[in-house]
């Protein structure tokens, strides 16, 4: 290889920055479905001019992470139930597409992918640390789809992220504790490494479903 084969860096424009971070705010749940974005609060907080500001929170708008609101201003889009339902059931089919071709090649390799995950969000229970849970939460399903090997599964299941993350951060307050959650990840994990392959798939199932009935009954 020569100096010619390398591609320059490429320096991310302020309008990416600031949509990267908002994007994260709204994921670690900082910024909360429902909360407002006042434009001369932000400026001052990235400290640049309102301009590349709009422009960042117009793709956000545009990625269905934010909506704005004719004479209103701009706000951290709230999933309706219908929404939640439906992000659910991508993810349900997304996911146990995946879980039956990992269960065919490598459940070892899928195991150990997600049990990481599992020890991630028991440290994080034993903080009381809420986000960082939800956090290795997502990170337990997106291990499984990657583990797919599948580019298709893995981009689909991508375009969820911060829908799922939205989820998750109203999921978490569901729980009478933090180690219930660890919990059903944990069993979850077992059943990918011993059970049956239709036994991990009703598992799989199982847990996605109650997820949407959790949300459901807190909704009201």
């Amino acid at each position: 290889m020569t100096l010619d084969d390398l591609r320059p860096v490429r320096r991310r424009s302020t309008v990416e920055v600031i949509a990267e971070e908002l994007r994260r705010a709204i994921m670690d749940g900082s910024l909360e479905p429902g909360d407002q974005l006042g434009e001369a609060d932000l400026a001052e907080h990235f400290q640049v001019s309102r301009g590349p500001l709009r422009e960042a929170m117009q793709r956000l708008v545009s990625e269905g992470v934010l909506h704005a609101i004719a004479n209103r201003g701009v706000f951290v889009s709230e999933l309706t139930l219908d929404g939640v339902r439906d992000v659910y059931r991508a993810r349900s089919v997304i996911e146990r597409g995946a879980l039956e071709v990992v269960l065919k090649e490598d459940r070892d390799a899928l195991h150990a992918a997600v049990s990481q995950a599992v020890a991630d969000m028991r440290a994080a229970a034993a903080k009381g640390d809420g986000p960082a849970v939800s956090d290795a939460d997502q990170a337990f399903h997106e291990a499984l789809v990657e583990c797919s090997r599948s580019p298709r599964l893995i981009r689909a299941m991508r375009t969820l992220i911060v829908e799922t993350r939205l989820c998750l951060g109203e999921l978490r307050t569901t729980y009478p504790d933090l180690d219930t959650q660890v919990r059903e990840h944990e069993a979850l994990a077992e059943a990918f490494r011993a059970a049956t392959p239709a036994k991990a798939k009703a598992l799989l199932l199982a847990h996605l479903d109650d997820a949407v009935e959790r949300l459901v009954a807190k909704r009201g």
